[in-house]
């Protein structure tokens, strides 16, 4: 467990593992953490992102960490990262719920301008190049917020440009997870902010008629970064939809 942010223990609920987004830690599911754990489910924030280079190796190490059946909830790269957990050991992950994320890889106009962006990391620029994406992470109501984006903004460079870089050169070497989805058998949630602009809704639509047990939500004036444009909206998506998941 030391390689987890433990918040909340209980012995008769799932075990729910919440998977940050790129160069993100437990600050970004800070409102969802308080409501799970006030429902009783036993919570963890997953920081294999900041420790392996890959996201399969990740995956690996998620698996080997935890014990026990469960329930990945993971936004835009932590996505990505349950769905590569589910393909390792699709027995283990008992339900699934991808927020702001895609199951394509990406393509090459993508992979230049992470590749371009890792340039800037590298020489020192990475507030510059955060502000100038801003717009890019929010509705557009909420990217004039000042404070949100200082706030967005200082998150991401506390986790660091090696990080920033690190994570960036993870994504744009996945695979397309698409074929996969086919053959996932747990209940998945898929959740999108209505105007996503890094992960558009049509990629959650694809996810969710692609698989098997799939419910979509929309979530109304929100970006890629639901989780705080919209945190009381979230928690009440990801708490309905876990309050009806069968029982482990």
């Amino acid at each position: 467990m030391s390689a987890f942010s433990v918040q909340s223990m209980t012995a008769t609920m799932r075990q729910i593992v919440l998977l940050p987004g790129l160069a993100c830690d437990a600050a970004l599911w800070r409102d969802q953490i308080p409501a799970l754990c006030a429902a009783g489910h036993r919570v963890v924030v997953g920081d294999v992102a900041q420790r392996h280079p890959s996201l399969p190796e990740m995956a690996r190490a998620l698996l080997a960490e935890l014990t026990g059946p469960l329930v990945l909830i993971g936004s835009s790269m932590g996505g990505m990262l349950a769905l590569h957990a589910q393909q390792a050991a699709p027995t283990r992950v008992a339900a699934m719920a991808l927020l702001s994320t895609t199951a394509q890889a990406d393509t090459p106009a993508l992979i230049k301008l992470r590749s371009d962006a890792i340039v800037e990391f590298q020489q020192g620029r990475a507030e510059l190049v955060l502000r100038a994406n801003a717009m890019f992470a929010f509705h557009p109501d909420h990217a004039a917020d000042a404070a949100l984006v200082d706030d967005y903004v200082g998150h991401v460079l506390r986790i660091g440009a090696v990080q920033l870089i690190a994570q960036n050169r993870a994504v744009m070497a996945r695979a397309d997870m698409r074929p996969w989805l086919a053959g996932v058998r747990c209940p998945v949630l898929v959740a999108c902010g209505d105007s996503d602009l890094l992960t558009p809704q049509a990629l959650s639509n694809e996810m969710a008629s692609a698989l098997p047990v799939a419910q979509l939500q929309v979530v109304a004036r929100a970006g890629h970064l639901m989780t705080w444009e919209q945190p009381e909206r979230v928690n009440a998506v990801l708490l309905q939809w876990l309050a009806a998941l069968p029982p482990v």
